[in-house]
């Protein structure tokens, strides 16, 4: 019984997620999520006390997939240019994956839902700038060498990157991919991020 109810609850957020995906720029009613899901407004309910809670199972999967990647990135890398590189290119690629989670990772799709939403994103993006200046101050103590610009502004300006191609990919309606010229980018940004220590 309980597999049938995690897997109908699955099935409610996917046709959320594909429908944030496939109506850019529309808000999402409960009534019209059902009719996609084939089930009633009522059904819906019985798994999700609100539309609020039903955006928070996406943003909690959001938060499991990427931090348990980053996690295992910085366990098993230890260079400090391998490791951002890395942990950005995680985050742009599922980006790209997941279009529809782009519109709630730029709140987008959360214009008229409840604060804590919006709240819980932006704690999801100091995260990951926490875990970047992680990485950041770790190199300074072991690798000898640190950002050019200090650790704060550093993880700032790589979270300002990230944020940037998402929400292009929303504002394009997904037609400029958060990948796209990556690795050229990369390549210019990389060289001048770290300094030797003196």
């Amino acid at each position: 019984m309980t597999t049938k109810k995690s897997d109908r609850r699955t099935e409610i957020l996917q046709a959320l997620a594909a429908m944030l995906e496939s109506s850019p720029g529309a808000r999402i009613t409960t009534a019209a999520l059902a009719k996609e899901v084939g089930v009633s407004e009522a059904a819906l309910y019985r798994h999700f006390p609100s539309k609020a809670k039903m955006f928070e199972g996406l943003i909690e999967f959001i938060e499991e997939t990427l931090f348990t990647r980053i996690h295992r990135i910085v366990q098993e890398e230890s260079h400090v240019l391998v490791r951002l590189e890395m942990i950005l290119k995680l985050t742009l690629g599922f980006a790209e994956q997941n279009p529809g989670m782009c519109r709630l990772l730029t709140a987008d799709a959360l214009a008229g839902e409840t604060e804590r939403l919006r709240v819980r994103i932006a704690q999801l993006f100091d995260r990951i700038e926490t875990q970047l200046r992680q990485v950041l101050r770790e190199s300074e103590l072991k690798q000898a060498m640190r950002p050019a610009m200090g650790s704060n502004a550093c993880a700032n300006y790589l979270l300002a990157l990230l944020e940037g191609k998402i929400r292009q990919y929303v504002r394009t309606e997904f037609k400029t991919k958060p990948t796209q010229a990556w690795q050229e980018q990369w390549q210019v940004i990389a060289p001048s991020l770290m300094i030797d220590h003196d």
